[in-house]
């Protein structure tokens, strides 16, 4: 079972990590899905995303959850049916789930690309990032932010949300492994606290909103 990595952040939070390996077949094998779910899979093209959807189950699995424990809001957004928060990533091959007791969490894997580089104009003032003259730093320290914003739009789930008007990171090194962000929107402020994992060319952020 390749579990790749657990991080207990504090007694109620929990962040595990997939990689997947194995088969189709081998993943389906143990895992029951709920109508709704089958028929999400069922519309994946690429066998690689079905492999990531059934992974994530077993994810749920090694923390005592059944797909069954699980339900999606009109937004898209996953909820456990206990109450507990639960946020999902799946980037090629690893996948991941944060799980909390308590308070609102989110989680992004990322693969580390040069085309982060073309796109980042889209959700944050890239002008900024003008004293990195190391292409492989700024690439890295891009998909950081986008995996930043990305943990933080999935917790917050709503529509209308910008990732460049209403999304601020604030500034990092790489080396410190950590942030805070914060969500201006409507009115309201919220603000978050962001750990970052890097790991065989990929990228894993999570978001838990500051108590």
């Amino acid at each position: 079972m390749p579990l790749y990595k657990t991080i207990q952040i504090n007694p109620s939070i929990k962040v595990s990590i997939w990689k997947i390996e194995e088969t189709e077949e081998a993943l389906a094998a143990p895992i029951t899905l709920t109508e709704y779910c089958a028929g999400r899979m069922l519309r994946m093209k690429s066998s690689l995303h079905r492999r990531g959807f059934l992974s994530i189950r077993h994810l749920m699995a090694v923390e005592g959850y059944v797909d069954q424990d699980l339900y999606y809001d009109d937004f898209g957004k996953p909820h456990l049916k206990d109450g507990k928060h639960i946020s999902i990533t799946h980037s090629n091959h690893f996948t991941g789930i944060i799980i909390s007791d308590t308070l609102e969490v989110g989680i992004d894997i990322e693969m580390q690309r040069e085309k982060i580089l073309r796109i980042a104009h889209k959700f944050t003032p890239i002008e900024e990032y003008r004293t990195i003259a190391n292409t492989e730093a700024l690439i890295r320290k891009l998909t950081v932010v986008w995996g930043c914003k990305e943990s933080l739009y999935k917790i917050y789930a709503e529509p209308g949300l910008s990732f460049l008007h209403h999304i601020n990171i604030h500034d990092f090194d790489l080396a410190d492994g950590e942030t805070t962000g914060e969500i201006l929107y409507e009115g309201k402020i919220s603000q978050y606290d962001i750990k970052v994992l890097e790991f065989e060319g990929f990228t894993c952020v999570y978001a838990v909103k500051s108590s």
